[in-house]
């Protein structure tokens, strides 16, 4: 309470007093014992409504100690259990939860991770990846504001993620590894990396890479050899040293038939070599009779043209050419998709080419398009000229069912440049995105599908496109979402297949350890999204003829199942309808490979970085003791006390609302029981 207050205080008692007083002993002819009750009574009431009138503030304060957080991340991958140090990470886990001392000092918090991070329920160190990045930079998130050592269980051996031994950068928590493997160094061979196309054309030869590395002293000889089935299409001696200790090998090979393709490569194994898993990898590609090609015709240049040609060339089956409107018209017969990037007079030949030959189209309009060529040329919209330009941001439409759309969300993608009017469409139209202004949808179509008789089209109005592709690099570290937005539309309209009520998407094979995860969308008989269907897929493996039925589940606008986890193999499967006669089939095959078998020793240098790196300190498994001491003794980790000070108005104290009130109501029933009202 202020100085201010307090005389407030008292000038207000002096106040209410004096009044009490006037009012009850100032020629006043009641009793003595009379005027003193009321008198007290009046002072009260006047007194506590002064008091709510000046509303003095009371302090209070409190102290509560407050122990630091001791996070324990345990590597649940089955590289540990390769390593055979399963028993060990138990056993450490146990050590640190149990140990009184520990659980005084500090507030203990378990997670395990793999490919995620999850609080631990169970460790059974199955998981087939492990981000051991992700996972700190998650804890990181989650106790950023508080003074939390990370102790990581782990044999630092990660397969998926960015690099980790400068994830202190953005981790500002010490960390501990516990380094789950010995430093003992094993002579032994490993295919460390292998570089092929996903996609191959019939009758021509691919390349592929391949990075075998040797770990060891001694001067040795082995033999790569790539085997086809159980025939060998590639063979080479290979000798390593303590000094040179990998080798690149090149070769090509004959793609002489249509499908998917499988090849094992193999380094013959070392004597008394620990492991020899990593000695080979399967690889795969799928061969294709027909390329699609794709004509960009463009009068300008624009950043948009090197973005959608990146993009849809990052699928190997697809070639994008750069073309002038006169060089598309001497070589339109060579192409299965054309995109027309703002057209101009010079486009009128081409868009007349367009359709008369009934092509494929996919038109992208901007500050440069005449609109009136455009409208004029083609009869399925219609673009009100202003000749004024607007910004606009993408809005995605949930609905759109055409074909599937993975999940993106456009949100903080950059506007486009269009022209400022509306669009109208005289042909059924299916938006994929519209235009919003301030967050506002405008129910106009920045990007949409239709269709003129057999033939496909697009319509997108707006330039910048090179914009998206940037923030989707800047979202994810990675092209990939927005290659594979770009190119399911470029896929739909290159297509001539009749629609479908039932629509498949996945890849014809799967690496080891790849998500294998099937979407479908279902129609119902007028072509709307069904979002009640039952689905079901029936997978059959080719090899035993074990079948298994799984359900779709309904996800962000699509039906998908998760089959991620089942055995290498052929596999058949048909995907229905539970109450209608659709159904849709395909095959896949999953090649066979464990990326958390690669390993022989624990990645200790790496380790020991990220500890060096975030003021921690890397210990052996065998060393567990010395790092509990460390903790106890670190006085970086001591209970705070902290108070915290409680502020509190006198106007929220209920209790003198009813100090005023009774003391009114008693000088009122005294004043009338003595006839003084």
């Amino acid at each position: 309470m202020t100085e201010s207050s307090v005389i407030y205080i008292i000038l207000a008692f002096i106040t209410a007093l004096l009044l009490a007083l006037f009012q009850y002993v100032y020629k006043s002819k009641l009793n003595n014992r009379l005027k003193t009750i009321l008198t007290v009574l009046r002072t009260v009431a006047v007194f506590g409504i002064l008091l709510l009138l000046i509303n003095p503030k009371f302090e209070t304060e409190t102290y509560h100690d407050e122990k630091p957080s001791l996070i324990v991340a345990v590597d649940n991958s089955e590289s540990i259990t390769y390593l055979q140090q399963d028993k060990n990470a138990t056993s450490i886990l146990k050590s640190i939860t149990d140990n009184p001392e520990i659980e005084k000092r500090f507030n203990i918090e378990t997670y395990s991770f793999g490919k995620a991070l999850k609080p631990i329920d169970s460790l059974n160190f199955s998981e087939q990846q492990s981000n051991i990045s992700n996972a700190l930079k998650q804890i990181g998130e989650v106790y950023s504001n508080q003074v939390a050592p990370i102790i990581l269980l782990s044999d630092g051996n990660q397969t998926y993620g960015a690099d980790y031994s400068f994830v202190s950068n953005s981790v500002k928590q010490p960390i501990y590894p516990v380094i789950l493997g010995d430093s003992t160094i094993y002579s032994d061979l490993s295919i460390k990396q292998l570089n092929v196309n996903r996609y191959v054309f019939l009758k021509n030869r691919f390349p592929v890479e391949i990075i075998a590395n040797y770990n060891g002293t001694e001067s040795i000889t082995t033999e790569l050899k790539i085997w086809s089935g159980n025939s060998v299409v590639f063979r080479k001696p290979i000798q390593f040293n303590a000094t040179k200790t990998s080798e690149v090998i090149t070769t090509t090979l004959g793609a002489n038939s249509v499908g998917v393709k499988t090849y094992k490569v193999e380094l013959t194994p070392l004597d008394l070599e620990k492991n020899t898993v990593n000695n080979s990898k399967n690889f795969g590609v799928e061969v294709i009779d027909q390329k699609t090609n794709i004509a960009l015709v463009s009068d300008i240049i624009h950043p948009d043209l090197g973005a959608l040609k990146k993009s849809i060339e990052s699928n190997e089956q697809r070639s994008v050419s750069i073309l002038k409107p006169n060089e598309y018209l001497n070589n339109s017969n060579d192409y299965q998709l054309v995109i027309l990037y703002q057209p101009n007079n010079n486009f009128n030949t081409v868009l007349n080419e367009v359709s008369d030959q009934k092509l494929n189209s996919f038109i992208i309009t901007g500050n440069t398009t005449n609109f009136s060529l455009l409208n004029n040329l083609q009869s399925a919209f219609k673009q009100t000229v202003t000749n004024q330009s607007e910004d606009f941001q993408p809005q995605l439409n949930r609905n759109y069912n055409t074909f599937i759309i993975d999940n993106l969300s456009f949100e903080d993608y950059p506007p486009l440049q269009s022209e400022f009017g509306t669009i109208e469409f005289s042909v059924p139209n299916a938006i994929i995105l519209s235009k919003s202004v301030n967050g506002i949808d405008t129910n106009q179509p920045m990007l949409s599908t239709y269709e003129v008789g057999n033939t496909k089209h697009a319509l997108l109005s707006g330039e910048g496109i090179w914009r998206w592709r940037a923030q989707s690099y800047l979202e994810s570290e990675s092209f990939n979402n927005f290659d594979n937005f770009i190119g399911k539309l470029v896929q739909y309209l290159s297509s001539n297949k009749k629609r479908s009520r039932l629509n498949l998407d996945y890849k014809s094979f799967y690496n080891g350890n790849d998500d294998v995860i099937i979407s479908a969308q279902y129609f119902n008989k007028n072509y709307e999204f069904d979002n009640s269907a039952a689905l079901t897929i029936t997978l059959k493996n080719k090899e035993d003829d074990s079948i298994r039925e799984v359900p779709l589940l309904l996800n962000n606008g699509n039906y998908s199942v998760d089959l991620s986890g089942i055995a290498s193999g052929s596999y058949n499967f048909t995907i229905k309808h539970n109450t209608e006669s659709v159904a849709a089939t395909g095959s896949f095959e999953i090649l066979e490979y464990n990326v958390e078998q690669q390993f022989l020793n624990a990645d200790i240098e790496k380790l020991q970085s990220l500890a060096k790196n975030s003021s921690g300190n890397a210990v052996f498994n065998t060393e567990i003791d010395e790092l509990i001491s460390d903790l106890l003794t670190d006085s970086r980790y001591a209970t705070i006390q902290k108070s915290t000070k409680n502020i509190v108005p006198l106007i929220d104290w209920k209790y003198l609302l009813g100090l005023i009130a009774l003391s009114l109501f008693v000088e009122w029933f005294i004043r009338k029981y003595n006839g003084l009202i």
